[in-house]
């Protein structure tokens, strides 16, 4: 509820929970690589290093960087990340994938990155979720366009989400689909990231899952080649 107006404590309360969750699914952090790919001006990236890992930000918006870039962030697309194969015991993505235009590709090059049994941390706020149209949300459940217009009357500027240029309808069935048929990645944990109970039970569920998880966390191993 305060992600507009108090960004900083936010993220970093977000990234607080995350570097858990990570720890929990994959061991303590440090000594470990972590490539934090889309992670804006660094709460992830930061708070992985205060727990000992050897984290990295990549970033495609110069904007979203901020002032002060944690140090080393490097400007890169996360379709093609200057990276070598498998150079990454964690590969961690938070509220991108609605941002890309292919999720699949942009999926593949996490797994690329990440080494035979390394962590991939994906989570992504879902269009049908109650917050799927971001600062527009919940008014997108009557249309992108009509959200938009509401959002710049009652706040007399343009909303920074475009639907279809820097959001997309991303979705938790197809999503699950998709990673389920890869053959290079196993589903350690599919989860609402929020919810504090039944997390993993309501991703069981089609049709609800779509309006009840609000944000689906995904846990995947890299298999051994």
């Amino acid at each position: 509820m305060r992600e507009q107006d108090d960004p900083a404590s936010c993220y970093a309360l977000l990234a607080r929970d995350a570097a858990d969750q990570v720890a929990a699914y994959g061991g303590p952090l440090e000594g470990r690589t972590v490539v934090d790919v889309g992670g804006g001006s660094g709460y992830f990236t930061e708070e992985f290093r205060r727990r000992g890992a050897h984290a990295y930000l990549f970033e495609p918006d110069l904007a979203e960087l901020g002032a002060k870039p944690p140090d080393g962030a490097v400007v890169a697309d996360g379709y093609l990340l200057p990276l070598a194969d498998g150079v990454a015991d964690v590969t961690f993505s938070s509220n991108v994938l609605e941002h890309v235009a292919d999720p699949p590709t942009f999926l593949s090059e996490l797994v690329r990155v990440t080494r035979p049994d390394g962590l991939i941390y994906v989570s992504f706020t879902n269009w049908l979720s109650p917050w799927g149209g971001h600062e527009w949300a919940p008014w997108h459940y009557l249309g992108a366009e009509r959200a938009r217009a509401r959002y710049r009357r009652r706040t007399g500027k343009d909303a920074k989400h475009r639907l279809g240029e820097n959001l997309f309808a991303v979705h938790i069935g197809r999503t699950l689909r998709q990673v389920r048929e890869r053959d290079d990645v196993t589903v350690v944990s599919a989860r609402s990231r929020y919810w504090p109970f039944l997390a993993e039970t309501v991703v069981k569920a089609p049709g609800l899952r779509e309006f009840a998880t609000w944000n689906l966390l995904l846990i995947l191993r890299r298999c051994p080649p």
